[in-house]
C-alpha cells in the first residue's frame, strides 16, 4: 500500500526548471533551489528554496529571480560585456546595473510573461535594501537608480514603489546629464555592444568618464593603423634607396619637402599651438549655455553628508595577526585564558545556555495524524494490535529560524584598558564558540585609532596651515580579528592581540559602526545582528580640539539612526561600566564579565524569539513594535 510522500513544492519546482531551460536556450543548463544566495555558477543554476507551504511570495520570488537569471543568460555575452568594462568602480557599478536592465528589458519585449515575474523579484531585492525609506538621493545608490531608470524607459512600465522611490530621487540629475542618450535606449537594447557603448556615453555624461579607462573601439583602430603602417614599410625599395612615389611626391611638392625638414622643436610648437585652438574651439559654448559640471562627489559617510574627514590616507583596515608575531599572539592568549580560568565554570554554563535557546529553534517539528506525508513508525503498534486502523503519517513544519550572522564590534580605546577590555575579549570567545557549534557565522571587529592626540593626518593639517573645523584629525585603526567564514580554531589566538601594551588608543565609534554595517551588507545571509561593546561616547581629542564638542556624538547618533532606519541590520549595544541607552534603544550597562555574559545571552538568545513581546521584554523596549 503505497501512499503519497512528496514535497507538495516538488511539482511547481520541476515546471519552473524546465520553463528556465527554455528561457535560456540552454537544455544543458542544472537549476537547484537552495537557500544559498540565487545566482549562476558555471553550468548551475541556484534559485530561491520553496517551502512546503507555497507561499505567494515565495513563488513569485523563485519565478522572478529564475526569469531574470534565464534572460541574462540569454542575451548577455561575457566576452562583450568585459570589452567595455569600465576600470573604475562607480563606473563599473553603473555599467553592470545597465546591462542587467537591458536583459531584463530584452524579455520583457520578446517575453511579455517575464515582466511581471521580475517585477516581483525588484521589489523583494528593494524592500531588503531599505530603498523604501530612505529620504535623500545620496543615501541611494546611483547604480541602482541608473538601472531602474533604464529598464523603466525600455519597457515603459512602472517600478515597485520601493525600486521607484530610489529612481525617482535620482531621476532627475541623470536625465539631466544624459537625456540624449537616454532617449536612444529603446532601440539599442538588442546589440550588447552598441548597448555597451551607449552606456559608457551616460556614463561619461553622470561625471565619471575619467572611470571608463581606454576605449577599446579607438585601439582597435590604432591596432589598424599601426599595422597599415608596417605594411607600407615593408613595400621594396627602388635601387636608388628610395620609394618612387616619394620621389614623386618630392618633384611635385618641394614646399611639403621643406617643411618635414623642418626644425623638430619647430614641429612641437605648431603641434601645441594646434592643441591649445582645438581646446579654446571645444570649450567655447552656445551664449547663455554653462558647461555640466560633473556630479558632486559622494560624501563620506552616508549618514551625514557634513561630517568631514581630513585625510584618509593613513587609515587601515587590518587583521589581528598582521599587529603581532605569532608568538606573541599565543603568548598574550595564553594571559587572556588565565583571566578566563577562574570564570570558566560560569562562562561554560552561559554558553551552554546560549546553544540550547539557540538550539531548541533550529530543531524539527512535526504535524502527527495526517492523511499523507511520511509514515510515523512511532504508531505502528496500532496498526499491529488492529489492523482496521488507518495507517499514521506526519509532515514537517516549517522552520522559522533564518540563516544568520552576528557581528561584534569592540571598543578599543584606551579607556577600556585592564578589566574592561579583558570582559570584552572574554565575551568575544564566548561569542564566537558558541555561536560557530549552533551553525550561526560570527565575525569579531575592534577599532581604535593609530596615535594617540592625531597621527599624521594631523601632523599634515598644521604644516597645511590649520584650516579651520577641518572634520576628523586622526588616523583610524580598523581591526578584523575574526572575518565571518574564519572557522574560530584559526583565530582564536587573534584575541589576545587586545591584551597587548600600547593597542588601545582613542575611539571615533561613528565611522567604525558605519564600517561594520557595511561589512554586513555585503553578506548573503537572511538576518544579520550587529552588537557594539563600549564603554562611553566616542573621543578623540586632536578632532573634538578644532571641531564642535559634540562632533564626533553627532556623527555616532546619525550612523545609529540611519542602520536603524534601513532596518536591514538589527543593532544593539552593551555598554561596559557607563550607559549608553543615550545613544541605542536597545542597550544594557554591566559592570562584571558574569553580567555582560548573561546580557550577551539573554539579548541574543530573545533575538531569535519569533514572540516579539518576548523580545521586547528581554531588550528592554517600552513595547513591541
Amino acid at each position: 500500500m503505497s501512499k503519497p510522500s512528496d514535497n507538495p513544492a516538488d511539482p511547481f519546482k520541476k515546471a519552473l526548471a524546465d520553463a528556465t531551460k527554455v528561457m535560456a536556450d540552454d537544455p544543458d543548463l542544472t537549476v537547484n533551489f537552495s537557500v544559498d544566495p540565487s545566482g549562476v555558477s558555471g553550468d548551475t543554476m541556484r534559485l530561491p528554496q520553496v517551502s512546503r507551504r507555497m507561499t505567494r511570495d515565495e513563488v513569485l520570488l523563485a519565478r522572478g529571480t529564475a526569469d531574470a537569471l534565464a534572460l541574462h543568460r540569454r542575451y548577455h555575452d561575457d566576452a562583450t560585456f568585459d570589452r567595455y568594462l569600465p576600470s573604475g568602480e562607480m563606473a563599473r557599478e553603473l555599467y553592470e546595473a545597465m546591462e542587467v536592465a537591458r536583459c531584463e528589458a530584452m524579455g520583457a519585449r520578446d517575453m511579455p510573461g517575464t515582466a511581471g515575474n521580475i517585477d516581483a523579484k525588484i521589489g523583494h531585492e528593494a524592500l531588503r535594501r531599505g530603498y523604501d525609506r530612505i529620504t535623500q538621493a545620496s543615501e541611494a545608490p546611483l547604480a541602482a537608480a541608473a538601472g531602474y531608470l533604464v529598464r523603466h524607459l525600455a519597457t515603459g512600465r512602472d517600478l515597485p514603489a520601493a525600486a521607484s522611490n530610489v529612481m525617482e530621487l535620482w531621476r532627475g540629475f541623470i536625465e539631466s546629464q544624459g537625456g540624449e542618450a537616454l532617449e536612444t535606449v529603446s532601440d539599442r537594447l538588442a546589440d550588447q555592444a552598441d548597448f555597451a557603448k551607449l552606456a559608457r556615453q551616460i556614463i561619461s555624461d553622470l561625471g565619471y568618464s575619467d572611470q571608463l579607462g581606454d576605449d577599446p573601439d579607438e585601439l582597435d583602430e590604432e591596432a589598424e593603423d599601426q599595422a597599415d603602417e608596417g605594411q607600407d614599410d615593408e613595400q621594396e625599395p627602388d635601387s636608388s634607396g628610395q620609394d618612387d612615389d616619394s620621389g614623386d611626391e618630392a618633384d611635385a611638392s618641394p614646399e611639403q619637402s621643406q617643411e618635414q625638414q623642418q626644425d623638430p622643436s619647430q614641429a612641437q610648437v605648431s603641434m601645441d599651438d594646434q592643441d591649445d585652438a582645438e581646446e579654446g574651439e571645444e570649450t567655447e559654448l552656445p551664449e547663455g549655455e554653462a558647461p555640466l559640471d560633473p556630479p558632486p562627489p559622494m560624501p563620506h559617510s552616508a549618514a551625514d553628508p557634513d561630517y568631514r574627514v581630513y585625510s584618509t590616507a593613513n587609515d587601515e583596515e587590518i587583521r589581528a595577526e598582521d599587529l603581532a608575531e605569532p608568538i606573541e599572539l599565543e603568548r598574550l592568549r595564553a594571559y587572556l585564558d588565565q583571566q578566563l580560568e577562574p570564570l570558566k565554570g560560569a562562562v561554560s554554563r552561559l554558553a551552554n545556555k546560549l546553544q540550547r535557546r539557540l538550539q531548541a529553534q533550529q530543531n524539527r517539528s512535526w504535524d502527527f495524524d495526517q492523511e499523507e506525508g511520511i509514515l510515523d513508525a512511532g504508531r505502528l503498534a496500532r496498526v499491529v494490535a488492529n489492523p482496521t486502523t488507518p495507517l499514521s503519517f506526519k509532515i514537517e513544519k516549517d522552520t522559522e529560524f533564518r540563516d544568520t550572522m552576528v557581528t561584534l564590534l569592540l571598543d578599543n580605546s584606551g579607556s577600556m584598558r585592564g578589566r574592561p577590555i579583558s570582559i570584552a575579549a572574554i565575551c568575544a570567545d564566548v561569542l564566537a564558540r558558541t555561536l560557530e557549534r549552533c551553525s550561526v557565522k560570527v565575525e569579531i571587529l575592534g577599532f581604535t585609532t593609530r596615535a594617540w592626540k592625531g597621527g599624521q593626518a594631523r601632523e599634515g593639517w598644521l604644516n597645511a596651515g590649520r584650516e579651520h573645523q577641518p572634520g576628523r584629525l586622526n588616523d583610524l585603526r580598523h581591526i578584523i580579528y575574526k572575518s565571518a567564514d574564519a572557522p574560530w580554531r584559526r583565530t582564536r589566538d587573534n584575541l589576545g592581540l587586545m591584551m597587548k601594551e600600547g593597542l588601545l588608543k582613542e575611539n571615533i565609534d561613528g565611522e567604525a559602526l558605519e564600517w561594520a554595517h557595511k561589512r554586513m551588507l555585503g553578506r548573503p545571509e537572511a538576518r544579520k545582528i550587529l552588537m557594539v561593546i563600549s564603554d562611553g561616547a566616542p573621543v578623540d581629542d586632536s578632532t573634538l580640539s578644532v571641531n564642535p564638542p559634540n562632533y564626533l556624538e553627532k556623527h555616532l547618533r546619525d550612523v545609529i539612526a540611519l542602520v536603524e532606519r534601513q532596518a536591514r541590520v538589527e543593532l544593539l549595544a552593551i555598554g561596559i561600566g557607563h550607559d549608553v541607552t543615550r545613544y541605542y534603544d536597545r542597550a544594557v550597562t554591566i559592570t562584571d564579565v558574569e553580567q555582560l555574559a548573561g546580557a550577551m545571552t539573554e539579548q541574543l538568545a530573545a533575538l531569535f524569539d519569533a514572540d516579539p513581546k518576548a523580545r521586547a521584554r528581554v531588550m528592554g523596549l517600552a513595547r513591541a513594535s
